[in-house]
């Protein structure tokens, strides 16, 4: 797994996280720095796959149902 991997997907959670907190406080700066930290995470996490994917040709990554399954949470979330 690459480093990116790993990096991206830690700063998507902080990210996450701090975006979290913002809505929660009606801090609109921290709403802002998380959604662009988690954003800045989901990149580096995507870089890392392409990056895997080209180091092992022929082994596709699958593992991104946890992802879909979180973006989607998070649509519910600001839908209601």
């Amino acid at each position: 797994m690459d480093k990116d991997r790993v990096e991206g997907k830690v700063k998507d959670i902080a990210g996450r996280a701090q975006r979290q907190v913002g809505e929660w406080t009606g801090d609109t700066e921290d709403q802002a720095k998380g959604a662009a930290k988690q954003a800045e995470g989901k990149v580096q996490n995507a870089w890392g796959k392409a990056k895997d994917a080209v180091r092992k040709p022929g082994v596709e990554d699958v593992d991104n149902s946890n992802d879909i399954e979180e973006e989607q949470k998070d649509q519910q979330r600001k839908a209601g």
